[in-house]
């Protein structure tokens, strides 16, 4: 799940881009607008939208939809859009799974990935039945469809990413949040663990990497790669890749861009203020496997005002 910080809706927001030796000096604007359709709605969720792709003229994004704040009660479900402002939203995508199943109680914070002609939709599962206060034992799962419109099937009765046997490791407790890019012919699957025994805020990151789609996925023997972050915001920058962390995590790190030539071995970037929460960006090479990926300008992420459940909205990065 994706941290409860709050988040203006529709403000404009300064974010300051510091001097390194990768990135050199600039600035970048981070503007908030409405996305129509999938906004602001009495008695309704929505959050944790997916990364967004573009098929044929339509523009492509997923979330968790449901009736309270938290997406431990939740399915997914899908809206498009020709311009990434107005988006029409066309129904459930994925439903809870079968009783006495791992995703039986929520399926929720999906993502997308596109290789080998098909659509691949991961997402997190649960399946303890939402109650406060509540102890969730996520995994990561996934469906398949040769059309983004589905229909979608599960890909077996088994997740694909499970948390950790070993109490030690920073996954032991659970996993979440799948962020897919296409690297070195292989799909690498980032996502965020935590440790039994350990809070929200301690949540770190993981990687495991997969020969195929399907899995099977093998976690990274450094894992964790990235010290915190509790929302998994990663695209192929180059021939490295980057990762946008927001609130949580070690103060050196936190509210800034990391980046890794090799996608293991992370270093702060940027400094970012206020950037988007629980984004989701529109990346065109995260499955192109092409070198030259670059920082999503513009996505989906989660707002929220005043006695209002969770809803969606745009942002855009532009540089200065």
């Amino acid at each position: 799940m994706h941290h409860p910080t709050t988040r203006l809706s529709f403000a404009l927001i300064t974010v300051v881009v510091a001097a390194s030796a990768h990135a050199g000096t600039g600035r970048i604007v981070v503007t908030r607008s409405a996305a129509d359709g999938i906004g602001a709605e009495p008695g309704v969720m929505r959050r944790d939208p997916s990364d967004i792709i573009q098929s044929a003229d339509r523009y492509y994004v997923w979330y968790s939809k449901g009736a309270v704040s938290s997406g431990y009660d939740a399915t997914i479900w899908y809206a498009t859009s020709p311009d990434g402002r107005q988006w029409t939203e066309q129904g459930q995508a994925l439903s809870k799974g079968e009783t006495g199943s791992w995703d039986e109680a929520s399926v929720f914070t999906p993502n997308i990935l596109v290789a080998q002609g098909r659509y691949w939709l991961f997402y997190t599962g649960t399946s303890r039945v939402f109650a406060k206060p509540f102890s969730p034992d996520s995994k990561i799962g996934a469906a398949v469809s040769d059309s983004p419109d589905g229909p979608w099937e599960r890909i077996g009765s088994a997740p694909l990413v499970r948390n950790s046997d070993s109490p030690e490791a920073f996954d032991s407790h659970l996993v979440d949040d799948a962020c897919l890019i296409v690297r070195n012919n292989k799909y690498w699957l980032y996502y965020k663990g935590r440790q039994l025994g350990k809070s929200p805020g301690q949540t770190k990151m993981g990687l495991a990497i997969a020969d195929r789609p399907q899995g099977p996925y093998v976690k990274h023997l450094e894992n964790p790669v990235i010290a915190g972050n509790h929302e998994v915001f990663v695209w192929p920058q180059g021939k490295g890749v980057a990762a946008m962390i927001g609130t949580t995590g070690p103060n050196e790190i936190t509210e800034s861009i990391l980046y890794a030539a090799d996608g293991v071995h992370f270093s702060k970037t940027h400094n970012v203020a206020e950037g988007p929460w629980a984004a989701g960006g529109y990346r065109p090479q995260a499955f192109s496997d092409s070198g030259a990926g670059a920082i999503p300008l513009w996505g989906i992420e989660i707002a929220r005002r005043k006695n209002q459940l969770p809803f969606l909205q745009r942002f855009d990065l532009v540089a200065e």
